[in-house]
């Protein structure tokens, strides 16, 4: 019969082993969900993500996870004047940029008004929020913002990968797709479906984003019709307009469906924090 000692200690090689793994949610789990909380509550909670997950990268994947479920609407961050008065940062709903983005500025922050100055460094092309200034297009934003970078390069054979040219932000006739007095000639790097497998992804960080390319959105001037995280090389965190929330589930059976896969690509892209900019 095993000693109340030996049980003590067997319970603290596990303990050590989660913690050591990044495998261990029950902290997360323990905490109330983001979207229920006041800016004050969220400003008391963050330290504690720094105590429990000084590694950046871990922390980020935990800040991720906290917000599953949270209640999805689109095109809701804004200047908070007009064009787009919405919020510059929020917890209470979320669309697929706006959780990528929320979880890269409060993983880095200790209190509400420390996201809030985060967000705008990671959202706006010059540190100043403004309607034109803001990245409007993923694929623009992983080319050039230093937070998060685009390695899809580094993954596959460069023979292996498909390109695009394309003017961001025109449209086939001519037009802006948004008014923003701006467009940008570029070439995008893209792994093709026949690539997008379980090799390809045990290469990946163990948290990095992903940028899903949809042909027929090539005539709007975009690229990108939606982004996520991949965690653990496996899952997909995004916040889903299918499900209308944000959810934590198997990347391959998210992507390849019955009837054929949702997109005709993807974008590897690696989150930075700001001490290494």
């Amino acid at each position: 019969m095993e000693t109340r000692v030996v049980k003590m200690f067997r319970t603290l090689i596990v303990y050590i082993f989660l913690i050591v793994t990044g495998c261990s949610n029950s902290w997360i789990d323990s905490l109330p969900k983001p979207w229920t909380l006041t800016e004050s509550q969220i400003s008391e909670i963050l330290p504690q993500f720094h105590n429990h997950y000084p590694d950046f990268q871990n922390r980020l994947k935990a800040f991720a996870l906290w917000q599953v479920g949270k209640p999805y609407e689109i095109f809701k961050l804004g200047e908070e004047v007009e064009p787009d008065p919405d919020p510059i940062i929020r917890l209470d709903v979320s669309d697929c940029t706006v959780h990528v983005l929320t979880s890269l500025a409060f993983s880095q922050s200790k209190s509400w008004a420390e996201a809030r100055e985060r967000m705008i460094d990671i959202h706006y092309k010059d540190g100043k929020p403004s309607y034109t200034s803001r990245w409007h297009y993923t694929s623009d934003r992983i080319q050039e913002n230093p937070y998060t970078q685009n390695i899809t390069n580094k993954l596959l054979n460069p023979t292996k990968l498909k390109s695009v040219e394309i003017i961001l932000n025109r449209k086939e006739d001519g037009n802006e797709f948004l008014d923003l007095d701006w467009e940008k000639s570029t070439l995008v790097h893209f792994i093709p479906n026949e690539h997008i497998n379980e090799a390809l992804l045990s290469k990946l960080p163990e948290i990095c984003g992903v940028a899903f390319v949809k042909k027929a959105y090539f005539k709007m001037g975009i690229v990108i019709a939606h982004e996520g995280m991949i965690i653990d090389s496996k899952n997909l965190v995004h916040a889903s307009s299918e499900y209308g929330k944000t959810v934590n589930i198997d990347f391959m059976e998210y992507y390849f469906r019955e009837n054929g896969p949702l997109f005709d690509g993807i974008v590897i892209f690696s989150f930075h924090p700001f001490e290494e900019i």
